[in-house]
Order: structure tokens, then C-alpha cells, then sequence
């Protein structure tokens, strides 16, 4: 036993080693590379540049295109987290509240779209939202982003309202509040770690989505990041400074979210893992 344990505690950090550098080394790369030019980058890919240059992150916001492209994603991703969070959050606390099996039923149907993968799909929509007219539009982006992500935040959201004492709503029926009340006053505050967990993994989905902008999408001022990225990458020569600039600007968001909701996410994460 205290030879396994020694075994143990000198494996560990010669692991935790090798897991930090494949992580690490691959980061330092695309950083190192936004600020090189294209031989430098070949010559010394893992040095810090010689002669730092601002001119990949210029070229790929003004030449590139993702000064605009940026802007897309930003109200595609918007728009579609805070309308999946208002469905999905109405769906799964009527799915909740409804006695006996019937919420259930209901509950299993919304969460059924996570058993059907997005390409399965992506003719029947394609063909629905071009006889609507939502084809190469922000708008038919939005919704499909909604409809392809409202699965998930429902089953996400419906685990934690069913947390929720039946209590609490019985209370609130007694002092004359509504169905509608009782989600906005009571359910709504009691939720809201969960909230911010569905919401960064609404963001990331979205904001990282290149499939329903690569088939939607036909016009240069809808592009999408994602989609804007794949121009830097041609068929005979990638120029990886131009694309590492424009990884880290699409990456950037990510991380900042995930900064400033990250206690939101955690306590999310714990959420009814102790009960009293």
C-alpha cells in the first residue's frame, strides 16, 4: 500500500506535466504565431517572436473581413441564447408543474431533438427556411441556432426547476400568484446559476456554430467568424499568422464570458449536489 502510494504521489506531477505542456505548447504556438510573420513562424514556431508585429491582427480585422464578421456572430449569439434561455425556461417550468406523467411526456418529447444529429436535419430545414425567406439572413440564423440548441437548455433547465420544493409554488398559489407569477417572482430567481450554466454553453455552441452559417449563408456581409476563418485557409497555402489572429479574436469572447459568469457556473455546476 505505501508503495502504490509512493508510486502514486511520483507519477502525479510527471503527468500533470505532460497534460500541461499537450495543452500548453499548442496555445503558445497559435499566441507566438499572431505576432510573426509567416517564415518566422516556420523557422521557430514554439520561440517568441523576434520582432513583434500587430500587422496579422490589422490584416485579419480590415482585410479579412472580421471586423464585420465579429459583429454577425456577436448578434446571431446574442440574439439566439437569450431567446433559447426564454423558451426553454417557460418549457421546462410548465414541463415541471404539470401533474403526473404528462410532464414528463411533455418533458421527454422537448429533450427528444438531443437524440437527432444537426446533419440528420439540415435538408428539411434548409428547404423550410428557404420557402420563409430566412435563408442568408441574421435572422434565420437566429432561429435555427434556437431550434437546434432549445433540447439542451431544456434538459439542463428542467433538472434544476424540478429541484424546486412544491412547496414554494404552493405557497404562491395561496397568496393569489399566477402560473406566470410564480415563474417570473419565484422560479426565475431560484434558477439563476442555472441560468448562467445553460448560458455559456448556449454561447459557446453558437458562437463556435460553422455548420447552419456555411449552408445558410451566401453574402460576404452575413458571414459569421467561423465562417470567415475558413477564407484564410486556401488551397495550395494557409497563411496560419493571418488565421492564429483570427482563432485567438473568435476565442477571445469566450474566454471573457466565462470570466465574468464563472462563480454563476460553478454554483450551477454544484447546484443540488448538498441537500439539507
Amino acid at each position: 500500500m505505501n508503495r502504490t502510494s509512493r508510486t502514486v504521489k511520483l507519477t502525479r506531477p510527471l503527468f500533470m506535466a505532460v497534460a500541461a505542456c499537450v495543452v500548453v505548447l499548442p496555445l503558445l504556438v497559435v499566441v507566438f504565431g499572431t505576432f510573426k510573420t509567416l517564415p518566422e513562424l516556420f523557422d521557430a514556431p514554439l520561440a517568441p517572436p523576434s520582432s513583434p508585429t500587430l500587422d496579422n491582427y490589422r490584416a485579419a480585422v480590415e482585410d479579412g473581413g472580421l471586423g464585420a464578421a465579429f459583429l454577425n456572430s456577436a448578434i446571431v449569439t446574442a440574439g439566439a441564447v437569450l431567446l433559447t434561455l426564454a423558451v426553454a425556461s417557460l418549457a421546462a417550468f410548465f414541463c415541471a408543474r404539470m401533474p403526473g406523467r404528462v410532464g414528463w411526456a411533455v418533458f421527454g418529447v422537448l429533450v427528444a431533438g438531443l437524440a437527432v444529429p444537426a446533419q440528420a436535419a439540415i435538408v428539411p430545414q434548409y428547404v423550410l427556411f428557404d420557402r420563409l425567406g430566412l435563408t442568408d439572413s441574421l435572422l434565420g440564423l437566429v432561429l435555427v441556432d434556437t431550434v437546434t440548441t432549445l433540447p439542451t437548455a431544456v434538459f439542463i433547465l428542467g433538472g434544476f426547476l424540478r429541484t424546486v420544493p412544491d412547496e414554494l409554488y404552493e405557497a404562491a398559489e395561496l397568496d393569489g400568484a399566477s402560473p406566470l407569477r410564480a415563474f417570473r417572482s419565484l422560479a426565475l430567481p431560484l434558477i439563476r446559476p442555472a441560468l448562467a450554466t445553460t448560458g455559456i454553453f448556449l454561447f459557446v455552441m453558437d458562437w463556435n456554430d460553422l455548420l447552419y452559417p456555411l449552408l445558410f449563408v451566401r453574402s460576404q456581409e452575413n458571414r459569421t467568424l467561423p465562417l470567415a476563418l475558413l477564407d484564410f485557409q486556401g488551397e495550395f497555402l494557409t497563411r496560419y499568422p493571418l488565421l492564429f489572429a483570427g482563432v485567438v479574436i473568435a476565442s477571445a469572447p469566450v474566454v471573457v464570458v466565462y470570466v465574468l459568469l464563472q462563480r454563476q457556473f460553478v454554483a450551477g455546476l454544484t447546484a443540488g449536489a448538498v441537500r439539507g
